[in-house]
């Protein structure tokens, strides 16, 4: 037991000593040399750091789309994900050590035989010419030079050539060895080293100039590869020296050969092929979503905006979007390719991508908030535009979610639904009548056009169809403005403007944020969509009633799993009931008016969206929305399963009036991306509200 502890004691001080006389020789007095060895030998080496143990090596994420194979894209600082060895070819673990570290197998992390050969060679020439590090002690280096936690200064310090860097090397080398296994080291050491090219790691490698997995390189290929760690950047065979790569192919052979591991014939066969490379580049963000498929580019920006927000990938946005690029994730997102083809398909009918006006789509899923598709007839890109076209064709604006610049566009009469629900909530019935007239006098303070004596005064668009008697039925169906400014007199604008907060309108603009927070009481038109939305926030609004009043926020993701393969809560779907199930019901019940449904109490009469139920042929609910002088149109529409939301604008210029022909283009696209998305899944009927809901006046109902 002593003498095996002497042993190791005197195998460390001498691959110290020596380490130094190797790198020092030639300029350092012998007894400098040798005290800085043993000064450097005093410390403790047996316990590793545990950046050594659980490297922070940088790791690409990868985005899939909802099939879990289609990537979307990748995010990475570094190209590199991890394989395990036996996802290695047997011919590449053999190239790399053959051209690494031929006696990797038989030391135990410092080989003292290489460390007297590079004394000697570097003493006779009076210069460092051959180094001494084994491949243990080069994985050493790699980690300590690649860890995020350092700075620049210490990430250079960590590989400059002295003897007290080497010695702790050797240290740590030595101390990983009783550690870890050959195997584990092998594998740790292919996964972090350079291979040039943007490279990292054997996995990115073998894609990156062979287009293959590393399972199923060839000798040749192996051989390449292997030779490129001494010398990525110059010896690389895409960007730098073709001629250098082959000729160290060549040495790797002949080490192969030479250690009795690949036969001379075989040898001599793989250094006779040509240089066959078959690059591929790793897409890396948005804006290297695949060709064919740039209508993804908004749904990944949108998700990258998500995972910013999201507390579990670090403190702040920045460090999230770190953890993004290094964190080595496989991201499975809840984009639905055939939906998502459908829905851009029903989207470029309607605008060209030339085109200022633009129709930004979204399809949510109710009860787990995940966003199925998401397009706008947008080139997701930094290209510039021609002049005067500020953006469009091009853009990577978040026209579809906002954020950003984009602060969205006035929803019209879709907001009557917040009125509609906050009446529900307060115990009014479906059956509540009022007589509407053409025009209504409100008690709510305006000014400008829209003013009578300082008062909202808002009237009907269509006094023939709209005046007369109405319930909430009626009034939501025939869209009719008297009914709902004189319902929001009776609930409370404040309770109006709160309902849609709380199933996730988010007023970007500034002037609606304020009024929403110091003047919620006086703002009557709220109700008729004056304040700006997206696509999103309407889809998820709506989505709320399709799922008897649970909020879901929206998600892109189905799963997330880390490096380790370990599943993530941020995928998980957060969700809340936000109102009350009855309540919920209820408005589905008056939401079905618009769009040529009948109410589960046949009270339905008028539409102004008659065709969409006959055309998708299963219940369906859901509403139009102008604004003024028709500058945006709005359609929702939703089943139990699903809610689509579009919206007609220009991005550029909200006076820009899209007009109101626009709408019925955009009921039919809301209606086939219904139907394509719908296509395998069974026909559900709403739940009818409760009688009580439908024509008694009761008291209030919590909704959260």
């Amino acid at each position: 037991m002593i003498r095996a502890h002497l042993d190791k004691l005197l195998t460390v001080v001498i691959a110290g000593v020596l380490a130094g006389l190797v790198l020092a020789v030639a300029a350092l007095p012998a007894a400098l040399v040798f005290g800085i060895g043993f000064s450097a030998l005093s410390t403790p080496y047996s316990e590793l750091p545990n950046t050594l143990r659980t490297p922070p090596t940088a790791q690409r994420s990868n985005l899939y789309a909802n099939d879990g194979t289609t990537l979307i894209t990748s995010f990475y600082q570094e190209d590199r994900w991890d394989v395990p060895l036996r996802e290695v070819a047997p011919v590449m673990r053999q190239a790399i050590v053959a051209a690494e570290d031929v006696r990797f197998y038989q030391h135990s992390g410092v080989d003292l035989r290489g460390v007297v050969r590079a004394f000697t060679v570097n003493k006779r020439d009076g210069q460092t010419r051959q180094g001494a590090s084994t491949l243990t002690m080069q994985y050493v280096r790699n980690v300590l030079s690649s860890d995020p936690r350092l700075t620049e200064r210490q990430r250079r310090a960590a590989t400059e050539v002295t003897t007290a860097r080497k010695l702790q090397e050797m240290r740590y080398a030595l101390a990983m060895e009783r550690e870890l296994n050959k195997e584990e080291i092998l594998t740790r050491y292919l996964n972090i080293a350079y291979f040039g090219a943007g490279a990292y790691g054997i996995a990115a490698a073998s894609k990156r100039y062979f287009s293959r997995s590393p399972a199923d390189l060839t000798l040749a290929q192996a051989a390449l590869l292997a030779g490129l760690v001494r010398s990525p950047d110059s010896d690389d065979p895409i960007n730098g020296d073709a001629d250098s790569a082959l000729n160290r192919r060549t040495y790797v052979l002949e080490q192969l050969v030479e250690t009795g591991q690949v036969s001379a014939e075989a040898a001599a066969a793989a250094g006779a092929e040509p240089l066959q490379l078959r690059p591929s580049e790793t897409p890396n963000d948005c804006t290297a979503v695949p060709d064919g498929n740039n209508d993804w580019g908004f749904f990944c920006d949108w998700f990258t905006r998500w995972w910013s927000d999201q507390p579990a990938f670090g403190s702040t946005a920045d460090e999230r979007q770190r953890t993004l690029r290094r964190g080595g994730f496989s991201i499975v997102s809840s984009l639905d390719p055939g939906v998502q083809r459908a829905t851009t398909e029903q989207v470029l009918r309607i605008y060209r991508p030339t085109e200022a006006r633009a129709v930004p789509t979204v399809v949510v899923q109710p009860g787990t908030g995940r966003v199925l598709a998401m397009s706008v007839n947008r080139n997701y890109s930094v290209e510039d535009n021609p002049v005067g076209q500020k953006n469009h064709p091009n853009t990577v604006n978040q026209l579809v979610a906002g954020g950003g610049a984009i602060e969205g566009y006035q929803g019209g009469s879709t907001f009557k639904l917040f009125a509609l629900l906050a009446a529900l909530e307060s115990g009014m019935p479906l059956s509540t009548d009022f007589v509407a007239p053409t025009q209504l006098l409100t008690r709510f303070p305006v000014t400008g056009p829209g003013s009578c004596d300082g008062r909202w005064c808002p009237a009907n668009a269509s006094p023939s169809s709209m005046d007369g008697p109405r319930t909430m039925w009626t009034a939501f169906g025939r869209s009719v403005n008297t009914y709902f400014a004189w319902l929001t007199e009776r609930v409370g604008a404040d309770r109006v403007v709160e309902m849609a907060e709380r199933l996730g309108i988010v007023l970007r603009a500034d002037s609606d944020a304020r009024l929403a927070r110091y003047g919620a009481k006086d703002w009557g038109p709220f109700t008729l969509g004056v304040a700006a939305t997206t696509p999103l926030d309407l889809a998820t609004a709506y989505a709320t009633v399709a799922a008897e009043g649970t909020w879901c926020a929206p998600l892109p993701v189905v799963s997330i799993t880390d490096s380790g393969g370990r599943p993530v809560d941020a995928a998980k779907p957060d969700c809340r009931q936000v109102l009350d199930t009855d309540v919920a019901r209820a408005a589905a019940d008056a939401a079905r008016c618009p769009v040529g449904d009948q109410s589960m109490y046949g009270r339905c009469d008028g539409a102004t969206a008659p065709g969409l139920r006959a055309r998708l042929g299963r219940p369906v609910a859901g509403k139009t929305g102008s604004s003024e002088r028709y500058e945006t149109e709005t359609v929702v529409a939703f089943t139990p399963q699903l809610a689509v939301a579009s919206m007609a604008a220009n991005p550029d210029d909200p006076r820009d009036a899209v007009g109101q022909a626009v709408q019925a283009r955009m009921v039919d696209a809301v209606g086939e991306v219904l139907s394509v998305a719908l296509r395998d899944q069974p026909v559900r009927d709403f739940v009818p509200p409760s009688e009580q809901a439908a024509f008694q006046q009761s008291s209030p109902r919590g909704g959260n």
